[in-house]
């Protein structure tokens, strides 16, 4: 996912530009292929455009669990939840999410469970619970150095710790 710029401090969200993530859209359009499929939820995802990217997610998964491994069908299984965070259906989205961290953990796909548990603390983060995310954003980052990650794949965990540790000193500052 090269379209992305950096990460809002403020919502954890990708930074993109959204006229090159519309122009890829439509170069990918009629490729039905699991990447494709992949890259299709992602971009819809980041432009707003949540119902079909939902509707893109469920097809992935199914593609997945169809004719893909094990890993792809995390994968598919994880953007999926990321579509039903952004549409702030939490509880379902963190289901998910752990099914998919416990399940690629039990595997020993340190790089897999680390994005669920990243994902996960983003649905948490959206959803007010900073301890329950900062949590799961140390475990990712544990489990992408555990993995041999480099400075550019740590950087959106070492920022998302950050700005809840920022957030929780305006609010103790505040009360």
């Amino acid at each position: 996912m090269s379209s992305i710029q950096g990460y809002d401090p403020e919502t954890l969200r990708e930074i993109v530009d959204v006229r090159e993530c519309l122009d890829r859209l439509d170069e990918i359009g009629p490729l039905r292929s699991l990447p494709a499929l992949l890259e299709r939820v992602w971009l819809l995802k980041v432009t707003d455009q949540l119902d079909e990217a939902l509707r893109v997610s469920e097809q992935s998964v199914r593609l997945a669990r169809m004719g893909g491994t094990r890993k792809d069908l995390l994968r598919a299984r994880i953007l999926h939840a990321t579509i039903l965070q952004w549409r702030r259906q939490f509880a379902a989205a963190e289901q998910e999410f752990t099914t998919c961290a416990e399940e690629a953990e039990g595997q020993g796909w340190a790089g897999i469970a680390a994005f669920a548990y990243q994902h996960r603390g983003k649905s948490r983060f959206d959803d007010g619970d900073l301890e329950g995310a900062r949590a799961d954003f140390k475990r990712s980052l544990f489990l992408r150095q555990e993995a041999g990650a480099g400075d550019d794949e740590l950087e959106p965990t070492l920022l998302a710790i950050d700005a809840i540790d920022r957030r929780r000193v305006r609010a103790t500052v505040a009360s």
